[in-house]
Protein backbone atom coordinates (compact mmCIF):
# COMPACT_ATOMS: atom_id res chain seq x y z
CA UNK A 1 0.00 0.00 0.00
CA UNK A 2 1.33 3.44 -0.91
CA UNK A 3 1.92 5.70 2.08
CA UNK A 4 -0.57 8.24 0.72
CA UNK A 5 -3.25 5.53 0.89
CA UNK A 6 -2.61 4.60 4.52
CA UNK A 7 -5.41 6.21 6.55
CA UNK A 8 -4.85 7.49 10.07
CA UNK A 9 -7.26 5.68 12.38
CA UNK A 10 -9.13 6.97 15.41
CA UNK A 11 -7.61 6.63 18.89
CA UNK A 12 -4.21 5.49 17.60
CA UNK A 13 -0.67 6.68 18.22
CA UNK A 14 1.38 7.80 15.22
CA UNK A 15 4.89 8.99 14.59
CA UNK A 16 4.40 11.79 12.05
CA UNK A 17 7.54 13.19 10.46
CA UNK A 18 8.74 15.00 7.40
CA UNK A 19 11.72 16.90 6.03
CA UNK A 20 12.48 19.63 3.56
CA UNK A 21 12.58 18.82 -0.15
CA UNK A 22 16.06 17.46 -0.93
CA UNK A 23 16.89 17.87 2.76
CA UNK A 24 16.79 21.68 2.52
CA UNK A 25 16.18 23.76 5.67
CA UNK A 26 12.57 24.44 6.61
CA UNK A 27 13.33 26.64 9.63
CA UNK A 28 15.78 29.51 9.14
CA UNK A 29 15.28 31.51 12.33
CA UNK A 30 13.38 31.57 15.63
CA UNK A 31 10.34 33.21 14.05
CA UNK A 32 9.93 30.24 11.72
CA UNK A 33 9.95 27.73 14.58
CA UNK A 34 7.48 29.80 16.62
CA UNK A 35 5.16 30.30 13.66
CA UNK A 36 5.13 26.56 12.92
CA UNK A 37 4.18 25.82 16.55
CA UNK A 38 1.36 28.37 16.40
CA UNK A 39 0.04 26.70 13.28
CA UNK A 40 0.38 23.33 15.00
CA UNK A 41 -1.87 24.54 17.79
CA UNK A 42 -4.40 25.91 15.29
CA UNK A 43 -4.66 22.89 13.02
CA UNK A 44 -3.84 19.86 15.16
CA UNK A 45 -5.12 20.27 18.70
CA UNK A 46 -8.78 19.68 17.86
CA UNK A 47 -7.92 16.37 16.18
CA UNK A 48 -4.81 15.08 17.97
CA UNK A 49 -3.33 14.81 21.44
CA UNK A 50 0.32 15.83 21.27
CA UNK A 51 2.68 13.64 23.27
CA UNK A 52 6.07 14.74 21.94
CA UNK A 53 7.63 16.83 19.20
CA UNK A 54 10.94 18.13 17.96
CA UNK A 55 11.55 20.70 15.23
CA UNK A 56 14.97 20.52 13.64
CA UNK A 57 16.45 22.76 10.96
CA UNK A 58 15.45 20.54 8.03
CA UNK A 59 12.84 18.17 9.51
CA UNK A 60 10.28 17.68 12.26
CA UNK A 61 8.87 14.86 14.40
CA UNK A 62 5.53 14.50 16.18
CA UNK A 63 4.17 11.76 18.41
CA UNK A 64 0.40 12.18 18.12
CA UNK A 65 -2.66 10.30 19.25
CA UNK A 66 -5.74 10.74 17.09
CA UNK A 67 -8.83 11.87 18.97
CA UNK A 68 -12.25 10.29 18.61
CA UNK A 69 -14.37 12.11 16.04
CA UNK A 70 -17.91 13.37 16.52
CA UNK A 71 -20.04 10.78 14.64
CA UNK A 72 -22.61 13.49 13.83
CA UNK A 73 -19.99 15.36 11.82
CA UNK A 74 -17.94 12.40 10.57
CA UNK A 75 -20.28 9.42 10.06
CA UNK A 76 -18.65 6.02 10.15
CA UNK A 77 -18.00 4.47 6.76
CA UNK A 78 -17.76 0.82 7.92
CA UNK A 79 -14.26 0.42 6.57
CA UNK A 80 -15.02 1.87 3.14
CA UNK A 81 -13.41 5.20 2.38
CA UNK A 82 -16.16 7.61 1.36
CA UNK A 83 -14.52 10.77 0.17
CA UNK A 84 -12.25 13.31 1.75
CA UNK A 85 -14.74 14.08 4.53
CA UNK A 86 -14.76 10.54 5.94
CA UNK A 87 -13.01 9.74 9.18
CA UNK A 88 -10.27 8.09 7.14
CA UNK A 89 -9.07 11.40 5.78
CA UNK A 90 -9.80 14.11 8.35
CA UNK A 91 -6.56 13.62 10.28
CA UNK A 92 -4.41 13.71 7.16
CA UNK A 93 -6.28 16.79 5.97
CA UNK A 94 -5.42 18.65 9.17
CA UNK A 95 -1.75 17.74 8.86
CA UNK A 96 -1.90 18.83 5.23
CA UNK A 97 -3.36 22.18 6.29
CA UNK A 98 -0.51 22.68 8.76
CA UNK A 99 2.13 21.95 6.14
CA UNK A 100 0.40 24.01 3.44
CA UNK A 101 -0.17 27.02 5.69
CA UNK A 102 3.42 27.02 6.90
CA UNK A 103 4.79 26.58 3.38
CA UNK A 104 2.75 29.50 2.03
CA UNK A 105 3.94 31.81 4.81
CA UNK A 106 7.56 30.65 4.48
CA UNK A 107 7.52 31.16 0.71
CA UNK A 108 6.04 34.64 1.04
CA UNK A 109 8.62 35.79 3.60
CA UNK A 110 11.59 34.13 1.90
CA UNK A 111 10.46 35.11 -1.62
CA UNK A 112 10.45 31.57 -2.95
CA UNK A 113 7.86 29.31 -4.54
CA UNK A 114 7.06 25.62 -4.79
CA UNK A 115 6.92 22.80 -2.22
CA UNK A 116 8.95 23.19 0.97
CA UNK A 117 8.42 19.71 2.46
CA UNK A 118 8.35 16.27 0.91
CA UNK A 119 4.96 14.85 0.01
CA UNK A 120 3.27 12.90 1.37
CA UNK A 121 4.26 13.32 5.01
CA UNK A 122 5.56 10.14 6.64
CA UNK A 123 3.58 8.23 9.22
CA UNK A 124 4.25 5.14 11.36
CA UNK A 125 1.68 3.54 13.63
CA UNK A 126 2.91 3.00 17.17
CA UNK A 127 1.83 -0.48 18.17
CA UNK A 128 3.36 -1.12 21.60
CA UNK A 129 4.19 0.70 24.82
CA UNK A 130 7.86 -0.21 24.41
CA UNK A 131 7.88 1.41 20.98
CA UNK A 132 6.07 4.45 22.40
CA UNK A 133 8.63 4.96 25.18
CA UNK A 134 11.58 4.58 22.83
CA UNK A 135 10.00 6.91 20.31
CA UNK A 136 9.54 9.66 22.92
CA UNK A 137 13.22 9.33 23.81
CA UNK A 138 14.27 9.20 20.17
CA UNK A 139 12.35 12.37 19.31
CA UNK A 140 13.72 14.31 22.26
CA UNK A 141 17.31 13.23 21.65
CA UNK A 142 17.46 14.71 18.14
CA UNK A 143 19.24 17.93 19.25
CA UNK A 144 22.16 15.87 20.53
CA UNK A 145 23.09 15.32 16.88
CA UNK A 146 23.88 19.02 16.57
CA UNK A 147 25.60 19.31 19.94
CA UNK A 148 22.74 20.83 21.96
CA UNK A 149 21.65 19.21 25.23
CA UNK A 150 18.04 18.18 25.70
CA UNK A 151 17.43 20.75 28.41
CA UNK A 152 18.76 23.63 26.30
CA UNK A 153 16.97 22.98 23.01
CA UNK A 154 14.00 25.33 22.67
CA UNK A 155 12.01 23.59 19.97
CA UNK A 156 11.21 20.18 21.40
CA UNK A 157 8.68 19.08 24.00
CA UNK A 158 11.36 17.95 26.47
CA UNK A 159 11.57 21.26 28.35
CA UNK A 160 7.78 21.51 28.64
CA UNK A 161 7.52 18.00 30.04
CA UNK A 162 10.20 18.43 32.72
CA UNK A 163 8.92 21.89 33.75
CA UNK A 164 5.85 22.83 35.77
CA UNK A 165 4.66 25.48 33.33
CA UNK A 166 1.28 25.21 31.65
CA UNK A 167 1.43 23.18 28.47
CA UNK A 168 -0.88 21.86 25.76
CA UNK A 169 1.09 18.60 25.71
CA UNK A 170 -0.14 15.41 27.34
CA UNK A 171 2.56 15.84 29.98
CA UNK A 172 1.16 13.66 32.75
CA UNK A 173 0.41 10.82 30.36
CA UNK A 174 3.93 11.00 28.90
CA UNK A 175 5.50 10.89 32.35
CA UNK A 176 3.28 7.95 33.32
CA UNK A 177 4.96 5.80 30.66
CA UNK A 178 8.22 6.31 32.58
CA UNK A 179 6.61 5.97 36.05
CA UNK A 180 7.83 9.37 37.28
CA UNK A 181 9.70 12.48 36.14
CA UNK A 182 13.05 11.32 37.53
CA UNK A 183 12.93 8.12 35.53
CA UNK A 184 11.82 10.10 32.49
CA UNK A 185 14.97 12.22 32.76
CA UNK A 186 17.16 9.19 33.47
CA UNK A 187 15.90 7.28 30.43
CA UNK A 188 16.64 10.27 28.23
CA UNK A 189 20.25 10.54 29.38
CA UNK A 190 21.24 7.22 27.87
CA UNK A 191 19.09 5.47 25.35
CA UNK A 192 18.87 1.90 26.55
CA UNK A 193 18.52 0.19 23.16
CA UNK A 194 19.16 0.99 19.49
CA UNK A 195 16.23 2.80 17.93
CA UNK A 196 16.20 4.43 14.53
CA UNK A 197 12.87 4.46 12.71
CA UNK A 198 14.11 7.21 10.41
CA UNK A 199 17.06 5.84 8.53
CA UNK A 200 16.24 8.25 5.70
CA UNK A 201 16.48 11.38 7.83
Amino acid sequence: MQIREQPLEESRFYHIYNRGVNGQPIFLNDNHYKFFLKKTEKYLLSYFDIYAYCLMRNHFHFLLRTKELDPNIFPKSNGNIQGLHSEHHVYSKQLGKLISSYTQAFNKVEKRHGPLLESPFKRLKVDSQRYLRNLIIYIHRNPLDIGISLGHYKYSSYQAIVSKHNTLLEREKVISYFEDIENFKYCHQKQSEPFSPLADL
